[in-house]
């Protein structure tokens, strides 16, 4: 029998999950909408069944030993969801007591972006790095930051909130879900590029494939084929969406000096439409001392299972360490 971690990955979006054994191998997955059911418990009964269904084709051969999370605004020091503006489950949330209602065994949870980071670290392009950065592009933009070989977490375990620092200070940003103006993920998300086609379709007379598609039924990926094909629109979103993106990294670099940042999530399938200008502006926007010292790279652990992959780390990590929860 092989021990395995399910990690779990609660998007803004969609929930995904895995069971993975001690070298990051997955032997079955599955995923579900966020938003199924009303409340946080209607949603935490359908995962229990879709994850029982799942293990059940591996249980002859896998031993699970414990639960790994990542979760937006989750807080591993005290185990809970607070606040967070992309899920519809409001207030603090106690994940990991109601967690345990289901799964009669050590449960660990943090933040999406720091379960990513340490995903890197163990399984991806971080493996050889005590200094970095990973960004996470899905509905919103997380950030997970390691330094000097250990996650940062602060004092109250919300450090890394990269996605809401300022782009605009004056106050006419765009609206974010957290209830300020100007945050950077409304700019630099799948959502923030969706918002960036419109305002460049209404300001321009410009042919676009893209013209033809209602709000709520364009995805970005959508976009990412339109400028793969040519399209001006998309290809202007991404130059905007990537100098947005790099001029905040050259902060990031000011703060942190990291060795490499990594970008993860459904963005980063645009590839040279979004890597070359945020690396672009990004150098432009850097204090001469760290000038071509700092790598922008795709996550090492390819785009279907980073964030499963940086759950279930967070659980091996700990649970070999000796730690309880």
């Amino acid at each position: 029998m092989k021990d395995v971690i399910l990690g779990i990955d609660i998007g803004g979006t969609n929930t995904k999950f895995g069971f993975l054994d001690r070298d990051g191998i997955s032997l079955a997955q599955g995923e579900l909408s966020t938003n199924e059911g009303e409340t946080v418990h209607d949603f935490l009964r359908t995962l229990y069944q879709e994850v029982q269904t799942k293990f059940k084709k591996i249980e002859d051969e896998a031993t699970l030993i414990g639960v790994g999370v990542g979760a937006p605004n989750a807080n591993y020091y005290t185990g809970t969801i607070e606040e967070a503006p992309n899920l519809k489950w409001h207030g603090s949330v106690p994940l990991v007591e109601l967690l345990h209602q289901y799964f009669k065994m050590p449960v660990f949870l943090t933040n999406d972006a720091n379960a990513a980071a340490i995903g890197e670290m163990v399984y991806g392009g971080a493996k050889n790095m005590r200094n970095f950065v990973v960004i996470t592009l899905g509905t919103g933009l997380g950030s997970g930051l390691v330094v000097n070989g250990q996650l940062v977490y602060g004092h109250d375990g919300f450090a890394g909130e990269i996605g809401h620092t300022l782009v605009n200070v004056n106050g006419r940003g765009r609206m974010c879900g957290c209830g300020r103006k100007g945050c950077l993920e409304t700019y630099v998300s799948a959502t923030g590029i969706k918002r960036t086609v419109y305002k460049l379709l209404a300001d321009s007379t410009d042919y676009s494939e893209l013209r033809s598609v209602s709000f709520n039924d364009l995805t970005a990926e959508m976009i990412t084929q339109a400028a793969k094909r040519g399209d001006k629109i998309a290809i202007d979103a991404f130059e905007y969406t990537g100098k947005v993106l790099g001029m905040k990294l050259a902060d990031t670099v000011a703060h942190l000096s990291p060795e490499a940042i990594f970008l993860f999530g459904g963005l980063v399938r645009a590839e040279e439409f979004l890597f070359d200008p945020v690396r672009y502006h990004m150098e432009k926007n850097l204090l001469h001392v760290f000038k071509n010292k700092v790598k922008i790279l795709p996550s090492g652990l390819g785009l279907n299972n980073t964030a499963i992959m940086g759950a279930a780390a967070l659980a091996w990590n700990e649970i070999e360490r000796g730690a309880t929860a």
